[in-house]
């Protein structure tokens, strides 16, 4: 069970297995929430503050945010070039 397609989704797998590695130690373990709308609060909080205001070693010191709205300026549909068939 060794294949390319085994080894290429347990790859893709590893971003998601960290997020939510991080989101259980500094967020849910963190707090003893009492309803279910609290806990949902509080990884709301925690997923804006990941997004938009954490330092991400490998995206240069930036949150996830500042880099997806500068890559996504740079490629607008209207100055893609289009590729005809």
């Amino acid at each position: 069970m060794d294949g390319k397609g085994v080894r290429k989704r347990t790859l893709g797998n590893i971003f998601i297995e960290r997020l939510w590695r991080t989101l259980k130690y500094e967020c849910v373990y963190l707090h003893a929430w009492e309803t279910g709308s609290q806990a949902r609060t509080g990884v709301r909080n925690w997923m804006e503050f990941h997004n938009h205001r954490r330092p991400h070693k490998a995206l240069g010191g930036r949150p996830p945010a500042v880099v997806s709205s500068l890559t996504g300026e740079a490629t607008q549909p209207d100055q893609q070039e289009q590729i005809r068939a």
